[in-house]
């Protein structure tokens, strides 16, 4: 394995952070999961045999937020700190309302989803990963993985036309 951990953690923190929070839905534990995340990274590093880094941390970050959904049946929602960076770079009030009640709606939307059908939508729209990299984070085929996707976005569009009726 070329790269360190170290420089792994530089390029890929905020995308696992990010992942893990819209997970959650909550900054502190968002920040222990990905220190977990790292940390078992850390523990394999040198046995990842793969070609994607990027594909295989998202599999351990989402197995580490399993494992911990496990042993908390109850997570802590939290929502008022999810995309905070933007709502930073809000320059007026105006904006910062409008892009603050976008916001909630995608979460909302993202709520109504089965829990498959949203990891499919964080992992290919949020996070950007290919078909194949979303699979295998999930564990799962690329066509199932396709199908949840598909169900996912279906669900938000249809869900997104009511909301503008």
């Amino acid at each position: 394995m070329k790269d360190s951990i170290d420089s792994i953690y530089q390029t890929y923190f905020n995308d696992i952070y990010y992942f893990l929070l819209s997970l959650c839905h909550n900054h502190h534990s968002a920040e222990d999961l990905v220190q977990e995340t790292f940390f078992r990274a850390h523990l394999y590093l040198e046995t990842f045999q793969g070609k994607n880094v990027k594909a295989w941390l998202f599999t351990v970050a989402y197995h580490v937020f399993i494992d911990q959904f496990r042993k908390n049946k109850r997570l802590v929602v939290k929502e008022n700190d999810f995309f905070q960076e933007k709502m930073d770079n809000a320059q007026r009030t105006e904006e910062t309302v409008l892009l603050k009640e976008e916001i909630q709606r995608v979460i909302n939307m993202l709520k109504v989803l089965p829990e498959k059908q949203r990891m499919a939508v964080l992992l290919a729209d949020f996070q950007e990963l290919t078909t194949e990299e979303g699979a295998m984070v999930m564990n799962i085929s690329p066509t199932y993985f396709k199908v949840l996707l598909f169900r996912g976005r279906q669900t938000i569009r249809q869900r997104g036309k009511q909301i503008r009726e």
